[in-house]
């Protein structure tokens, strides 16, 4: 039994091949709805090996095959034994993918997928479907990078295993930038260096031209003393650290992310730009400071960008995360009246606005990682509910919320209301891969036509 699935994507054939052999490739394209993770790459399309980690301790290893290597026009891998982990699938399981790539003309490429397996075809075309969009919307966001003058670059970047850093770091590896992860212990790989919050060492930032900031405690959890404690001390002080090591080795920009928390958790129907003043509470406290720390860097001229993000959509972590298995036993439901405003923003237009910020010369200080179109909750819920094909029937008082995160934790977050607008990035006629909520979901749970 086999498929076959082709996209042709508008981009020469040298450059997609090219754009596969890189790290990152694979993670980029991994559909984030499916319960396996990524646990080595193949570093070589001709006889690498890449594994995936399955539920029950079980894992997928895919050997690339070199006596069908030939490029830029094909390479396949196999599914292999290597180890008892692998040996239930690889044994039971017969898969073979061949991955071809046509030259439609000096522009434009037909990538064809043929896989040779019992899995039904219609388990696999929604994720060629997710593929040929990840792969055509990311060459397509490097291009417009390099058409602004801006190639390969070396990037330190801090939380870059977490949701949004694993991402922008396969992101920009698929481009050809060198990226130095910044991490809190003795380093294990070559493109990592040990970083000190407290104090950076002196040639932390040598060779680097730009530093993208995400390190920071999670938000997540019962607002009490030690915890907003935890959430401020990992933001602030690391940060001025950061910059004034970025000040003194003379980066060329600074990318720190922030949060819409700065405008406060209860602004009504307020259109709240970047030039929107701050709002009242702890988040909105913590993200003034957080970005007030910075200065070092902005003072010492260079670029600084502050990146207040949305209601990060994945369904790899955050509350998307959280709420998917809930709806899918249609369970969801609004949370209080649901009149709340929620300031989403899918993933991979995050990355694309990281992205813009290490290239766009002429962006600089606080800007709004918001979709164009923020929804109530109740609109979320219904959206989240369709496109699940599931009923959105039990709303959800604001006492539920409460005993997890504390009456304080419940108003800054579950009931916030934040009516953010991307009004920066839309006067730059920055072009969102999603401005509607429904497509951005169908494309990260699988569920567009195909």
């Amino acid at each position: 039994m086999s498929i076959e699935c082709s996209s042709v994507i508008a981009a020469p054939r040298a450059d997609v091949f090219e754009w596969f052999r890189r790290p990152g490739a694979f993670r980029r394209l991994a559909p984030p709805w499916q319960p396996v993770d990524i646990a080595a790459e193949a570093t070589s399309l001709a006889d690498g090996q890449a594994v995936l980690r399955l539920p029950g301790g079980l894992r997928w290893v895919a050997q690339h095959q070199p006596g069908y290597y030939d490029p830029p026009w094909r390479f396949v891998d196999e599914i292999a034994v290597d180890g008892l982990a692998s040996a239930p699938i690889g044994k039971l399981l017969p898969w073979r993918h061949i991955h071809e790539f046509e030259a439609i003309d000096d522009r434009s490429t037909r990538v064809i997928d043929r896989v040779e397996t019992p899995i039904p075809a219609a388990v696999l075309r929604p994720m060629f479907a997710y593929r040929y969009r990840q792969l055509a919307d990311d060459l397509a966001a490097h291009k417009r990078a390099a058409a602004w003058g801006f190639g390969p670059a070396t990037i330190a970047v801090t939380g870059a295993s977490g949701l949004v850093g694993s991402a922008l770091t396969a992101f920009l590896t698929t481009g050809g930038h060198t990226v130095i992860r910044l991490v809190r212990r003795s380093p294990t790989k070559p493109d990592e260096r040990e970083w000190d919050p407290a104090a950076p060492a002196a040639d932390l930032l040598d060779g680097v031209d730009a530093v993208v900031h995400l390190a920071g405690a999670s938000i997540a959890g019962r607002f009490t003393p030690s915890h907003k404690r935890v959430v401020a001390e990992s933001r602030i002080g690391p940060t001025r650290a950061l910059a004034e090591a970025a000040a003194k080795a003379g980066v060329e920009t600074f990318v720190s992310a922030s949060a819409v928390g700065y405008y406060g958790a209860a602004r009504g129907d307020e259109v709240l730009d970047e030039n929107a003043a701050p709002g009242t509470g702890f988040l909105a406290d913590v993200v003034t400071a957080w970005e007030s720390a910075t200065e070092p860097a902005a003072a010492a001229g260079i670029r600084v960008v502050r990146v207040r993000t949305g209601i990060v959509q994945s369904p790899s972590g955050g509350t998307l995360r959280l709420l998917r298995p809930l709806f899918e036993l249609g369970l969801g439901g609004r949370i209080g009246d649901g009149r709340q405003w929620l300031p989403w923003i899918g993933i991979d237009d995050l990355v694309d606005i990281y992205h813009r910020a290490l290239w766009d010369i002429e962006l600089f200080g606080p800007v709004n990682a918001t979709a164009p179109q923020p929804v109530r909750n109740l609109d979320y819920t219904r959206t989240l509910a369709r496109v699940l094909h599931r009923p959105a029937l039990l709303p959800i008082p604001k006492l539920g919320p409460a005993l997890l995160l504390g009456p304080e934790g419940a108003d800054e977050l579950a009931a916030a209301s934040q009516r953010a607008v991307p009004t920066r990035l839309t006067a730059a006629d920055h072009p969102f891969r999603d401005r509607d909520l429904e497509s951005n979901l169908r494309h990260l749970l699988g569920k567009t036509p195909t």
